[in-house]
């Protein structure tokens, strides 16, 4: 050391992706129950000093925890308690049970974009499930909103869900009551990927009426969270569990959310970090659709549907269909037929005369124009004069059976 605020060294320096050590996996899990998620304090420095020495100075006494800059008293008495309870093998060995595994920084599986939350990036993630979480991330989309949504929030949240697997993509969400239950259970009815990010251990089924369903995606997707085996969820922990969610995909997707919602948590998070952010729009009186149209009021992009998702967060060539309304048969005619029928009254008659002087072409021009919209069935000649062909009334389908 060389001063008080002296960390360690080769400070500011990341170790190269070369796969971590033993001794660098058992001290980030260990440090998983000492520090709290986006403690952006302690992530700097462990970044500078790297898992084993940060867990060392934690625990040992002699005096080398205190000179970390920013370190309190009372903040090194809290690292300690929960030191003294921290026991990295059982824990390791109770997520391999559950058929999972703890993957940190440096290892290949590493999802490195995690890394653009700086110091507040996880010090590792828990992981159940056999697909890679790296190449997984790679394509993924968040879809959150409302716990308390309306049918029409589920509906759409399901849909998208689907059809954002059906495309190919990860459908990533935080497994809650409400809109993010909906889009997890949408990609697994299209047998597509999906990735719950938990607040709480990856063998907690949280919350407790979604245990078949977090089970369904362990399964067949991702099921991964900061913290380790047994550990329980806070409401703080339910807000910072949003950045990983945020940081982890290529863009989210809001589904219904009112003004105060955790879900516009995870929006801002994507907008800081350079992510695409999307809204569902709503019923404008809905106050579940109020955030989400505050977002869109912003920032956000408006978006219906998974094909205009995959359009913004995918790669070049990735386009929605065109949208547009039903072409009718008026919408094909030429310029001057569509003002002769317009010179048409909608009752009565006119001659060919009346029609080109309202129209302001020719009689002769009109005369013609008038010929070729009786061939396509617009207008009628009745007697020396010209009308709009009768349209069939409800009464006329009615009298020939119709409904």
């Amino acid at each position: 050391m060389t001063g008080e605020g002296a960390v360690c060294a080769g400070a500011g320096e990341r170790p190269a992706p070369r796969g971590a050590s033993a001794r660098e996996r058992l001290a980030r899990a260990a440090l998983t129950r000492v520090l709290e998620p986006g403690d952006e304090r302690a992530g700097r420095w462990l970044r500078e000093c790297g898992g084993v020495e940060l867990m060392r100075r934690i625990t040992a006494r002699d005096g080398s925890a205190e000179r970390l800059s920013g370190m309190t008293a009372r903040r090194l008495a809290g690292y300690r308690l929960r030191a003294d309870g921290a026991d990295p093998e059982r824990d390791l060995a109770a997520v391999a049970e559950a058929g999972g595994r703890f993957v940190v920084p440096g290892d290949r599986e590493w999802p490195t974009q995690l890394d653009d939350l700086g110091d507040a990036r996880p010090t590792g993630l828990w992981v159940r499930g056999k697909p890679d979480l790296r190449l997984w991330a790679l394509r993924s989309v968040a879809v959150v909103g409302a716990r308390a949504c309306t049918p029409y929030g589920a509906h759409m949240a399901t849909t998208m869900g689907a059809g954002l697997a059906e495309r190919g993509w990860v459908v990533v969400s935080g497994a809650a009551f409400g809109v993010d239950g909906a889009a997890h259970r949408g990609a697994l009815a299209a047998d597509g990927a999906t990735m719950a990010v938990l607040a709480c251990g990856v063998d907690v089924p949280y919350p407790r009426g979604h245990a078949e369903l977090i089970g369904r995606v362990a399964e067949q997707g991702l099921v991964i969270g900061e913290l380790p085996p047994a550990d329980h969820p806070t409401r703080s922990r339910f807000i910072l569990r949003n950045r990983v969610i945020a940081a982890l995909t290529r863009g989210t997707v809001v589904v219904e959310a009112e003004y105060r919602s955790g879900s516009l948590v995870t929006a801002r998070s994507a907008q800081r970090l350079g992510r695409f952010t999307m809204g569902v729009p709503g019923p404008a009186t809905s106050g579940l659709s109020a955030g989400v149209h505050e977002l869109l009021r912003g920032e956000g992009v408006l978006v219906t549907d998974a094909a205009e998702v995959a359009e913004l967060v995918g790669d070049m060539g990735e386009l929605a269909p065109s949208r547009h309304g039903p072409v009718l048969p008026r919408d094909l005619l030429d310029l001057v037929c569509g003002r002769v029928l317009d010179a048409l009254p909608s009752h009565g008659t006119v001659d060919a005369r009346e029609a080109a002087r309202t129209a302001g072409t020719s009689a002769d021009e009109a005369l013609g124009k008038l010929y070729e919209l009786h061939s396509l069935g617009f207008v009628e000649r009745d007697g020396e004069g010209w009308r709009l062909t009768r349209r069939p009334s409800c009464h006329d389908d009615a009298r020939r059976g119709g409904s």
